[in-house]
């Protein structure tokens, strides 16, 4: 008789103290390096909507739990370092996902999303790898940004600050993931969004066709992809 597999639940991740130290530790070092959070809420945020994309496309349930811890633990390869974070966060995953006893079939989806999610190197690979970079990159917002002095914001603080509304919204029926942001143009110019943001965008075309869908891009009400 094969050994029994742990059911783990992103519940059950929040609760792993490795998981929860390594995380607080990687969000320290990137603001250390003057970037935005990349904490807690930022998982949260990011697990949740990974969850929603697959629930509401009609994947299935352990598909779309699967996807939020991938979304939950995406970042921890901060811990280490920021080049290679993609790399590192996969294998420190497969490192805590085994202790917690779970299958390895499933380990191998959760590292391959989190190693896939960034920009430069990833690929939609997966229906969880693709959940997890549409609910990654859509995290655009001012809540994020550290740094309270205006006039030294670089390019990312301030596209971020700009950012007063941000949601991604689905529409099953017609298959059609909408990012629907609302920036404040006195602070930072729709122009300079693309400017930093357009190989994120990109990516989410790539997910958002890997899931069946339309990504589509809304900026103060008008439709720009």
């Amino acid at each position: 008789m094969g050994k029994q597999h742990t059911l783990i639940t992103l519940d059950d991740i929040k609760t792993n103290p490795t998981a929860t130290a390594y995380i607080q530790k990687a969000n320290d070092n990137l603001g250390s390096l003057g970037f935005t959070e990349h904490g807690f809420r930022h998982n949260n945020l990011v697990a949740d909507t990974a969850y929603r994309i697959l629930i509401d496309l009609g994947y299935s349930l352990r598909e779309a739990e699967l996807a939020a811890i991938a979304g939950y633990l995406h970042d921890i390869g901060n811990v280490v370092e920021r080049t290679n974070h993609y790399t590192i966060g996969a294998l420190i995953a497969m490192d805590i996902l085994k202790e917690m006893g779970m299958d390895k079939n499933e380990i191998a989806e959760i590292a391959s999303a989190i190693g896939n999610h960034d920009e430069q190197h990833g690929h939609p690979v997966s229906n969880i790898s693709a959940a997890v970079i549409l609910a990654d990159k859509s995290d655009v917002h001012r809540s994020r940004v550290r740094n309270r002095d205006l006039a030294s914001f670089d390019i990312h603080d301030r596209v971020n600050y700009a950012a007063e509304e941000s949601a991604l919204e689905l529409d099953p029926k017609r298959r059609i993931i909408t990012l629907r942001l609302q920036i404040d143009t006195s602070i930072s110019r729709v122009m300079e969004y693309f400017e930093i943001f357009l190989s994120r965008m990109i990516m989410c075309r790539r997910a958002a066709d890997f899931l069946s869908s339309r990504f589509a891009l809304v900026i103060n009400e008008a439709q720009l992809l």
